[in-house]
């Protein structure tokens, strides 16, 4: 029952932070995931593949419903999208597949210096500058590979990365974000598949798992993530912005530091 609420809990954490700030809901969810598993005794050199996986798999179904919202308002930018799509779906693909050659000691400090980068990129608030650059295929195709490289390895949707890179390339903000929520279901569709197939012959899992992919953690955070993601994004409209941002960032720099040193 515990472990319930406590999935539950980041899920609806997850979900504010998202609607709040657009930040993904990863950031939060690999190191809240890595901490309950350690707190469970789970086999210490899989708990990190295991957070990683079950963030991805969560971020497939946000990524869903936060598309659609966008696409409604006719933001997304589908020949970009499609642009990007293959280099993404291969640096995904290839991303989990390294992630899970590399040891959860090596994984989690790297989580925790990403975490902390994030967060410094938040308070200094500052927007990536447009340049008179448009995209091609080939620079889609690199930008996109090293995007869903990294965003696989760290267990993110890629929004931190993939709304900077578009909007470099002369897309406005608005629409290098809904883009970004757009390209954010690619990445965890096969960031989580490759972490699916090199976990399904891992023999000493726990039960109720789909290679690294954790179930009822994966099934508990989507019901919360998934209703209060709307209630953040109500709430961003009645908060201020950039206050939210710095206490969000000094949140994820404690967290960072306490995967870099604890």
């Amino acid at each position: 029952m515990t472990e319930a609420l406590l999935y539950l809990s980041t899920g609806v954490f997850a979900g504010l932070a998202s609607g709040l700030l657009g930040v993904g809901g990863g950031l939060i969810i690999v190191p809240v995931l890595f901490f309950i598993f350690s707190a469970q005794n789970l086999p210490a050199e899989h708990i990190m593949h295991m957070a990683l996986a079950t963030s991805l798999a969560t971020i497939i179904i946000t990524s869903i419903s936060s598309a659609r919202a966008h696409h409604k308002k006719q933001a997304v930018l589908w020949p970009v999208f499609l642009l990007l799509a293959p280099g993404i779906c291969l640096g995904a693909w290839f991303g989990g597949i390294v992630a899970s050659d590399i040891k959860t000691d090596v994984l989690k400090p790297g989580f925790g210096i990403f975490e902390f980068i994030v967060a410094m990129y938040l308070l200094w608030n500052h927007q990536s500058q447009q340049h008179a650059v448009s995209l091609d295929k080939i620079k889609s195709a690199v930008g996109g590979f090293i995007i869903g490289t990294i965003s696989a390895i760290v267990g993110i949707g890629g929004g931190t990365l993939t709304v900077p890179f578009l909007n470099w390339h002369n897309i406005p903000m608005r629409n290098a974000v809904a883009t970004s929520a757009a390209c954010g279901l690619p990445i965890a569709v096969f960031g989580a598949a490759s972490y699916i197939y090199t976990g399904w012959s891992i023999s000493n899992l726990p039960g109720h798992t789909l290679g690294y992919v954790h179930l009822p953690a994966f099934a508990l955070i989507i019901a919360t993530s998934f209703l209060f993601a709307p209630v953040g994004a109500k709430l961003a409209h009645r908060l201020p912005e950039s206050t939210l941002k710095k206490w969000f960032a000094i949140f994820l720099m404690l967290i960072g530091l306490k995967m870099i040193f604890f």
